[in-house]
């Protein structure tokens, strides 16, 4: 079991640097009474938001990657998936992370801003401060549209496609008591990973198609991306060890 606890290390570094990326912001409100946020602060904030979402992104993927060797080569999961693999692992996750979300900064530091400054979320988001600036921001929203498909997007496939070969092989068991034994080795992953996409596709269908909700309910979703994969995934794994 030594790999699966590496991997739950890392996602729950990941889930808890995700939420304290609004920390100072949140220290400032409540300490200071100060409801506004710096420009660089702001794009700080929007910078490392977007990076520990690729990154448990790419955790996902990699729990996915170890469920599949734990259920389709047992005896040898242990030799597959050495220190030295999962260090590898964690470095191409965290490499990749930065390189896709680098450039967001720098494209939204370009742009004009003569709009309203009042964000629609409780925190910064490249979506969101994009759509206060009145110049074109084409260019912002084909990267966007880029991240999307190429990392959260090709993620989602990649786990999918990890658990239709696991089922495959649970589905080559004779024992019904041991397909059920695998299948429920997979049931936290399953649900960290609809913890995390689930909100996700909310904030994101919200941001796109929500213009005319209440500010309430774009606070809500925001924060419900935020704060649930940390809140309730040690609850989660918890309970199944």
């Amino acid at each position: 079991h030594q790999p699966m606890y590496y991997f739950l290390s890392i996602l729950a570094v990941t889930d808890v640097s995700l939420s304290m990326s609004t920390l100072p912001s949140m220290l400032s409100i409540f300490w200071f009474n100060a409801s506004e946020i710096s420009f660089n602060a702001c794009i700080t904030q929007m910078f490392f938001i977007h990076g520990f979402g690729v990154v448990e992104s790419g955790v996902l993927v990699s729990m996915a990657f170890d469920r599949f060797v734990a259920i389709r080569e047992p005896l040898h999961y242990v030799s597959i998936l050495t220190h030295g693999i999962i260090g590898k692992i964690g470095i191409a996750i965290l490499t990749r992370a930065v390189c896709v979300v680098f450039p967001v900064p720098f494209l939204i530091k370009r742009l004009p801003f003569c709009h309203s400054n009042v964000l629609s979320h409780s925190y910064c988001l490249h979506q969101d401060a994009m759509r206060l600036a009145c110049a074109s921001t084409h260019i912002n929203r084909l990267y966007g549209l880029i991240i999307v498909i190429f990392t959260l997007g090709l993620d989602a496939l990649i786990i999918l496609f990890s658990y239709v070969l696991i089922l495959k092989t649970v589905l080559g068991i004779a024992s019904r008591a041991e397909r059920f034994k695998a299948l429920n080795t997979c049931l936290s992953h399953i649900c960290a990973v609809l913890l995390f996409y689930v909100p996700l596709i909310g904030i994101t269908m919200t941001h796109r198609f929500g213009k005319h909700l209440s500010p309430v309910v774009h606070m809500l979703m925001a924060n419900m991306y935020l704060l649930l994969p940390p809140v309730l995934n040690p609850v989660i794994y918890g309970m199944k060890t």
